[in-house]
């Protein structure tokens, strides 16, 4: 059976009794994080999970252990919880709690809850994941990243304007754990009002109009005097880097090439072409997919193919660059490397 998505789980157990044995993988750990507390909700009565929930990490157990963990029976309850987090050592090596947990899939114990936890960037056990409820937990799309803030901003009694949300995303990208870090910060600074964009850049420190996507869309629209006019303020914000700079540049060149190859393959309707792409790919760190398919089909009509060849050529240029010294000058490496892209004379068809 193919691995449930967080909302398959979420809709089940919605349902009925949650399943025996969970498998949560894949590389978002705050989707992991939410899967857990919802099977907890689930399983355990909020009132003795004092009593009915263990968390280990397998590193630490043995089989003896393991076993008697997942057969203790629930105390005043129906159910207790196990949470057992990386599992994904336990596939590496020939173990006898590997073994164990093996002949446990195949008669759970029916007053237990087990939930497996496989660690970001690992792949779970076939078997393992075949005897289990799967879940896959991978980065989401862009266009659910506002939804996951909004329901976020629940737990939190934290309301925020849409334009606030627009600059967060923005400014810290897609990542749920960076983003949940700034959305408590937010919370605390809001109080009971909504949070507004002047909250976002008041904590972040990134000033709408300035963010690392206006540079981006500067330099690939070839306004390249606005777009090096951005790099020391796109710099200056947290955990911004001019490897992330060029990265994010380089990524954009790619779509844009792809573009502009469907393009001179006469392909029509290409901005759905484009998505299709990028949903097969599924690359991280981009905006909404539609959004960056109709802005990748826009950029290819001013970019010549010859010209994005050599666009691609200076950035990776310029990541070595970056790369390649202890005392490297982001700000001129960016500047330098944004002025190559300036409109030629003869645009591109």
């Amino acid at each position: 059976m193919a691995p449930l998505t967080l909302d398959a789980l979420l809709r089940g157990l919605k349902k009925g009794a949650p399943d025996p044995v969970y498998l949560l993988h894949g590389d978002e750990d705050v989707l992991k994080d939410e899967a857990v507390r919802a099977l907890l909700d689930a399983a355990v009565d909020p009132a003795a999970r004092d009593f009915n929930l263990d968390t280990r990490f397998a590193a630490d157990l043995d089989a003896e252990a393991f076993h008697a963990l997942v057969n203790t029976p629930p105390m005043l309850a129906e159910r207790r919880a196990v949470v057992l987090r990386g599992v994904d050592q336990l596939g590496k090596r020939k173990s006898k709690l590997r073994d164990e947990l093996v002949r446990y899939l195949g008669a759970p114990n029916p007053t237990t809850v087990l939930v497996l936890v496989v660690a970001a960037g690992e792949d779970p056990d076939p078997e393992v994941a075949r005897r289990a409820t799967s879940v896959a937990l991978a980065a989401l799309e862009p266009e659910r990243v506002p939804r996951w803030i909004a329901h976020h901003s629940t737990k939190l009694a934290l309301t925020l304007e849409p334009d606030a949300v627009d600059l967060l995303v923005a400014a810290v990208g897609n990542d749920l754990s960076a983003l949940a870090r700034e959305l408590e910060k937010l919370a605390a600074l809001a109080g009971d009002r909504p949070a507004t964009a002047a909250d976002v850049t008041a904590l972040v420190g990134v000033r709408r109009g300035e963010t690392v996507h206006d540079l981006v869309d500067e330099a690939l629209e070839r306004k390249a005097a606005r777009a090096a006019q951005l790099v020391e303020p796109v710099l200056e914000q947290a955990g911004m880097s001019g490897v992330k700079i060029v990265t994010s540049l380089g990524t954009h060149l790619l779509g844009t090439a792809l573009a502009r190859a469907e393009r001179e393959r006469g392909t029509g309707r290409l901005e759905d072409a484009v998505f299709r792409h990028l949903l097969a790919a599924r690359p991280y760190g981009l905006r909404g997919y539609k959004d960056e398919a109709a802005r990748w089909v826009r950029w290819s009509a001013i970019w010549t193919a010859t010209e994005l060849s050599a666009g691609l050529r200076a950035t990776l240029a310029a990541d070595r660059a970056l790369k390649g010294t202890t005392v490297s000058d982001d700000r001129g490496i960016v500047t330098q490397l944004v002025l190559g892209f300036a409109a030629t004379r003869r645009e591109a068809a």
